[in-house]
């Protein structure tokens, strides 16, 4: 039967075989169907098809002993869960589709903008957590300050007034209020047990976001029709600590890290210190650095800590803890371009170009 099969195989143009250990065999033809077979079953049952889809989505079960695997038109595996693409191969993509990585400010939303313009869906990962998972409660915190005040208060029960989110893709206000400040409350800072409590929701609400998006993709190209889509994630991607989130990015999508130059990074920390705004920590690095902060300025308790000033000294700290964190993942998982190379992208061909060029740094 093996025979048989293969022999019909024969007759299809670009016909490209790759077997494992298990006789797994991943085909790509003219069409740009990729089908996974396994030869193990006697009936040849299908085990994925996408038809002009990513061809990161393949069948990648047994090949966790294998480093390097010849897959299709240039692609291969790298690592246990990682495909790789050849330039000529993210090149005769037919259906782009990108996760922007890195900190807040290296220009995701200004290139996901840009790219808008061109027929790529923007998926905005804050946007999702403000509008859905966090919506509720961020009205209900809204709610909750609009309650302080006597005439507003009053308003508010007789539902004489209505109170809802205007969160846009380029307006994320709202998110940023909920997760807060730490600190002193008549500065406007928030107590520990809150903060850690919006903290969690936060990363909760970042997970769902992120497994949504082989759903949005779909969306994207047969509801919406646009040709590519791009992921534009939070700066606090890196601290979620959750494998499978990165396991659906990179599996649906391709992985661009957009790394800070020196400059930037001097830029980036200026700006924090003249704008300090809330920002989310993985738990274990904000229980160390608070514990470090009240030291060094003789806090006995939290409430005596001034939010903003808290900020300016924590987020170097954070901006730095991070770098290693992004490039572990752009290692494993994607590609790496600069702040530098990306003030060149004034247009989508631009962008591709770059992107032809991070592939092609990647080792074969």
């Amino acid at each position: 039967m093996k025979r048989h099969l293969k022999r019909k195989i024969r007759s299809w143009p670009e016909r490209r075989l790759f077997t494992t250990e298990t006789t797994a065999l991943v085909l790509q033809l003219t069409t740009c169907n990729k089908i996974a077979f396994s030869l193990d079953n006697p009936r040849y049952n299908a085990i994925n098809e996408c038809q002009q889809l990513n061809p990161l989505i393949i069948n990648k079960e047994d090949t966790q002993n294998r480093d390097k695997t010849t897959l299709f038109s240039g692609a291969f595996f790298s690592g246990e869960n990682t495909v790789k693409l050849s330039v000529k191969a993210f090149k005769n993509w037919q259906n782009k589709r990108i996760t922007l990585l890195g900190m807040s400010g290296v220009g995701k939303t200004y290139l996901a903008n840009l790219l808008m313009k061109a027929n790529w869906f923007h998926y905005s990962g804050d946007y999702r957590i403000g509008t859905h998972y966090l919506d509720e409660a961020i009205l209900d915190n809204i709610k909750h300050q609009t309650m302080q005040v006597p005439f507003l208060r009053d308003l508010l029960r007789s539902d004489s007034i209505y109170i809802c989110n205007n969160i846009t893709v380029n307006n994320l206000q709202p998110v940023s209020s909920f997760l807060g400040k730490l600190g002193n409350p008549e500065h406007g800072g928030l107590p520990l047990k809150e903060f850690k409590r919006r903290q969690a929701l936060h990363r909760q609400a970042e997970i769902a976001a992120m497994t949504d998006i082989p759903e949005f993709i779909h969306k994207a190209q047969k509801i919406y029709g646009y040709q590519h889509f791009i992921n534009d994630v939070g700066g606090s991607i890196c601290e979620l600590d959750d494998e499978n989130v990165l396991t659906i990015l990179s599996k649906h999508t391709l992985m661009l890290y957009i790394k800070t130059t020196e400059q930037d990074e001097k830029e980036l920390i200026k700006r924090a210190e003249r704008e300090p705004k809330p920002l989310y920590y993985r738990a274990e690095f904000l229980d160390e650095q608070l514990s470090i902060y009240r030291q060094e300025n003789n806090l006995p308790y939290v409430a005596l800590i001034e939010p903003d000033d808290f900020v300016r000294w924590i987020f170097p700290r954070l901006f730095y803890s991070r770098i290693p964190r992004y490039e572990a993942i752009a290692n494993k998982y994607g590609y790496t371009v600069t702040t530098q190379e990306l003030l060149n992208v004034k247009q989508e061909s631009d962008f591709l170009d770059l992107l032809a060029t991070a592939v092609s740094r990647q080792p074969q």
